[in-house]
């Protein structure tokens, strides 16, 4: 829009339909930051190849939007993650039916508390900590009927350590893919950090400094991080939640394809920065420099 209103957040955004990219193709854009949930036969796909992208392949976004798979393919890789099973209401083939849950605990060696949480969700959206039995039969009965993350639900490993979060930067030049700064997140709500639309990540969220960042068990977390994104074939920027468990060793929990992405520049947004912008100015860039770094990975 030629005078977008900072009160109107699709004012300054086109579409991500086949009449908004056609647009922005309109507005003589040779570049779009697929800034969106893409998955196979997005509209996007019948312009690649017309014009530049920032962003992830669709095929690839949509296969490893389903949070458990990634884990056990980053796991079988050798990566540390956090142990985990499917579950729903009724049992099938890899899912373990709800009245069945104690059993597979103990087949999986996990013990309370834990983490139950969609296969596939946004940020910490019906993410929670379960106490016993009775609270993730609670929790799960409530995700399942609500419908609004599926039927299917993760059942994963408390971590009890410290959690940051790692932001990856794809390729440029020939070059791989690297990690920014973990950003420690603290005041969490029974364990897990609040959706980031109800408490800005600001308020909760800090880049750790240069003595942490030598730390032995820092640096596997990264190298690992960087590893994944590898393995994801990630085009564009990732964001990868880690964990320590309770000797300090950091495990891979959330790695999200299509990280938020938020800055501050219109009025009433001073306190947007997300955590990917956390990290960056923790090394000296400022959210448009972090943009025009992203932008150089355009493919």
């Amino acid at each position: 829009m030629a005078d977008p209103d900072p009160t109107r957040p699709l004012d300054w955004v086109f579409p991500d339909t086949a009449d908004g990219i056609a647009a922005a193709i309109a507005a003589d854009a040779t570049i779009l930051w697929a800034n969106s949930v893409l998955f196979e036969g997005h509209p996007i796909e019948a312009v690649m190849g017309q014009v530049r992208i920032v962003g992830q392949l669709p095929a690839l976004m949509q296969l490893y939007d389903d949070k458990f798979g990634t884990n056990r393919m980053l796991e079988q890789a050798g990566l540390p993650v956090a142990r985990s099973f499917l579950m729903a209401r009724d049992g099938r083939p890899g899912v373990v039916a709800l009245a069945d849950v104690q059993a597979a605990l103990a087949q999986a060696g996990l013990t309370f508390p834990l983490i139950v949480k969609p296969v596939r969700g946004r940020g910490s959206q019906g993410v929670s900590r379960v106490a016993d039995r009775n609270g993730l039969i609670a929790a799960a009965t409530a995700l399942i009927e609500s419908a609004k993350f599926g039927d299917t639900l993760i059942v994963e490993e408390y971590l009890a350590g410290e959690e940051v979060t790692v932001t990856v930067m794809p390729p440029v030049d020939g070059g791989s893919h690297r990690a920014l700064r973990p950003v420690r997140r603290f005041n969490q709500e029974d364990g897990v950090a609040p959706y980031n639309g109800d408490v800005a990540v600001t308020a909760n969220s800090v880049a750790i400094d240069e003595a942490e960042l030598a730390q032995p068990a820092v640096q596997a977390m990264l190298d690992a991080c960087v590893r994944a994104a590898q393995l994801v074939g990630a085009r564009a920027t990732i964001r990868i939640d880690c964990r320590a468990d309770g000797q300090g060793d950091y495990k891979l929990f959330d790695l999200n394809m299509k990280p938020n992405m938020t800055g501050p520049g219109r009025p009433g947004r001073d306190d947007q920065d997300c955590l990917s912008a956390i990290a960056a100015r923790a090394d000296g860039w400022s959210f448009a420099t972090l943009l025009e770094n992203m932008l150089a990975a355009a493919w």
